[in-house]
């Protein structure tokens, strides 16, 4: 067979030998680039690391011309004296990186603080493309770098932009709270499975996150004790709740202490249940001092646009963690932040199902998941909606109330950018036959009571 009649083959590209080796940053040449190699921009992908970190020195195009590595802080500064001595010989530097927590924040700060653009890849993009430039289904440092170089050069990154002091000290106050929160819950669950040994109806008459619960365990003691001391617990009791406890109630308890059913507890049974208390009553208090600075901060940003509509505290996650509603070009991209964008994974004649993509902070979708269900209860129109999704869907309550936390976000979008919030905007009234009452309540903010809001669906 002559080689004309060559049956045409698929061309593999051959990979290059050693085409990821590493250079350390000190044993780098910058003078073996040249600016016709570079085509007028160099650009710095960075594989962030805790400490060896890894960059492509790559040319306009994505071609990598050299890896490099480093021990980071230490050597950051002869990292950013090479840069700046490609930008003194006229060389266009941009900088670009995955947003691995917080081990790259040091050099970003450093490159920004010298005015290089910062770009920032994600994680996911980076890893899908692994097999796409050469073939290999493998990823490791020097490869996730030029992978990097590569998309940053077809338009996939973002410009990453400085988040300003209101952002930062939202999200420290919100890491407070939550680090109280947590600490409080656990130790509601630690004192629900004691009470349930030694006072099994306290927690029936009383909350087991009550303030006033905690404080009556931690000062007085068991059943036994509050049964001894009838009047210092009823005392007690009025004074945490500032006497908004009901008289019969306080009565009830006094009275479960004396005829409580429980395991009896002994000496440091005892002490360990007034230990436990004590710690989950401080607990709380500072979850509650942590939760006040996160409403007042909130009120000086512009999350307090949004707090009238979802409260401070999810306005204040919201702003803190998705940023400011108009630094975003439309609803959608605001969607996409809170990774409440929809994914469909389909084939053929099988039809996949919808879902969420859940790649934005996932504390903002757990406010939201939370304010839904408040929108619910105030707002006639949204709940006629999600009757009739819950409906359509079999009775499952959670996609319906997905569904809404996409509507509500899209309200939000438009609030921070200083519109008005009404529900009518967001929903087919005239399918849902709510009527001109109903709507009235929602857009002057009114909160109608469930009696009105069932009379209202029941007029449609």
């Amino acid at each position: 067979m002559s080689k004309s009649q060559n049956p045409t083959k698929e061309v593999i590209p051959i990979m290059k030998k050693r085409i990821y080796r590493r250079i350390p940053v000190n044993d780098f040449q910058p003078q073996t680039i040249s600016h016709a190699d570079l085509a007028g921009k160099l650009v710095f992908a960075i594989d962030v690391a805790k400490v060896d970190m890894v960059a492509a020195v790559a040319a306009a195009d994505g071609h990598v011309l050299h890896t490099i590595c480093w021990k980071a802080p230490e050597q950051n500064p002869t990292v950013l004296s090479i840069l700046r001595g490609f930008r003194t010989a006229g060389v266009t530097v941009e900088a670009v990186m995955e947003p691995s927590g917080t081990y790259g924040d040091v050099l970003r700060h450093q490159l920004e603080r010298d005015e290089f653009p910062v770009f920032m890849v994600t994680g996911k993009r980076t890893h899908d493309a692994k097999e796409i430039f050469d073939g290999v289904p493998s990823l490791h440092d020097a490869k996730a770098a030029a992978i990097i170089a590569r998309l940053h050069a077809e338009g996939l990154s973002t410009r990453l932009r400085d988040e300003g002091p209101d952002r930062r000290q939202l999200r420290a106050a919100l890491a407070i709270m939550a680090l109280h929160q947590e600490r409080y819950l656990q130790l509601v669950h630690r004192l629900e499975s004691w009470l349930a040994r030694h006072w099994p109806e306290l927690p029936t008459l009383i909350e087991l996150t009550s303030s006033s619960l905690m404080a009556l365990l931690a000062r007085i003691g068991g059943p036994a004790d509050v049964a001894a001391a009838p009047d210092q617990a009823t005392k007690l009791l009025l004074g945490i709740s500032h006497r908004l406890i009901a008289d019969d109630k306080v009565a009830a308890v006094i009275a479960s202490a004396k005829a409580s059913v429980g395991v009896p507890l002994v000496g440091m049974e005892r002490d360990a249940l007034m230990a436990i208390a004590e710690d989950a009553y401080r607990a709380h208090r500072a979850f509650t001092t942590a939760k006040t600075q996160v409403d007042q901060l909130a009120a000086t940003t512009p999350a307090a646009a949004l707090a009238p509509v979802v409260g401070h505290t999810t306005a204040a996650a919201i702003f803190a963690e998705v940023g400011d509603a108009r630094s975003f070009p439309c609803a959608r991209a605001f969607l996409k932040a809170m990774g409440l964008n929809l994914k469909e994974k389909s084939s053929g004649t099988v039809q996949g199902q919808i879902k969420i993509t859940k790649r934005g902070p996932s504390r903002v979708r757990q406010y939201l998941w939370l304010a839904v269900f408040r929108w619910i209860q105030e707002d006639p129109i949204a709940n006629a909606w999600y009757q009739r999704k819950k409906q359509r869907d079999g009775g499952r309550a959670s996609r319906a109330a997905v569904a809404l936390m996409r509507k509500l976000a899209k309200g939000l979008y438009h609030v921070g950018r200083g519109g008005s919030f009404d529900s009518s905007k967001l929903f087919d009234t005239r399918r849902l036959q709510v009527g001109d009452v109903a709507r009235s309540f929602v857009v002057k903010g009114a909160k109608p009571s469930p009696s009105m809001l069932n009379a209202q669906i029941s007029e449609g």
